[in-house]
């Protein structure tokens, strides 16, 4: 990994739509070496994928729930049916297995409370849980998809 792949990654994550021969210019590599370095980024794993970003408000998904979940069952069997459920739920953007207080944290998007009650009362249904405490976004401060990579 040097400057140049670094500086690939940054031109990638900030838009993915730019073609190769723009990325090739703005790093100083031939479009055939630029080629190159974005097919070996990928086949290492380190590009996981190419998405398009949409806006939450303008798809109608004004309000994001980070959802905290405690539960009294620490089981493989539980986890699963747990994981499986939660996977399946399009509105839960993120979610992730915690230390601490919190053993689950989720990242939601709805329209409105109405919304998140319908996804809560899905999310009951999956398992059993212990608590569920949930706090709503009043204000998006920062939001970023790029990763920091000084650490390359």
């Amino acid at each position: 990994m040097d400057k140049k792949d670094r500086c690939i990654l940054a031109l990638l994550q900030a838009d993915a739509r730019l073609s190769n021969n723009e990325i090739a210019e703005r790093v100083h590599l031939s479009p055939t070496a630029c080629w190159k370095r974005v097919q070996q980024l990928q086949a290492s794993g380190l590009i996981r994928r190419q998405v398009c970003l949409l806006d939450n408000n303008k798809a109608g998904l004004g309000l994001t729930v980070f959802v905290s979940i405690k539960t009294n069952r620490h089981d493989l069997n539980w986890l699963e049916k747990f994981s499986l459920g939660v996977k399946d739920m399009p509105e839960v953007m993120e979610f992730y297995r915690m230390t601490g207080e919190t053993d689950y944290l989720l990242k939601v998007v709805v329209p409105d409370i109405a919304g998140f009650d319908l996804v809560y009362k899905k999310l009951i249904q999956v398992a059993e849980l212990f608590d569920v405490s949930s706090s709503f976004a009043m204000e998006e401060l920062k939001y970023t998809t790029a990763l920091p990579l000084d650490y390359l």
